[in-house]
């Protein structure tokens, strides 16, 4: 599966704990990546300084769902089960 065009859900809605370029700490959930285009995709796709976390996320039905606010609605629902 694809990302969506116009979506960066998981851009948004997880917390990311390693650094990020202009991120250092990381994000908190809920806060855009400042490395999230104005389209919504990533602008540091396919680069070596993109997090691992952020690597390691792969597309799929059960997370992006139909819509842009289906998959930020799963996306939140996880990071509330995995935090703390």
């Amino acid at each position: 599966m694809n990302c969506r065009p116009g979506c960066g859900a998981c851009c948004i809605a997880p917390s990311i704990t390693s650094p990020i370029p202009g991120m250092p700490h990381g994000k908190p959930a809920g806060i855009p990546c400042v490395q999230l285009l104005p389209d919504y995709r990533c602008a540091l796709f396919g680069k070596p300084e993109r997090p691992a976390f952020c690597v390691g996320l792969r597309p799929s039905e059960e997370m992006c769902g139909n819509t842009r606010e289906e998959a930020m609605a799963h996306l939140t629902t996880l990071e509330q089960l995995t935090s703390g």
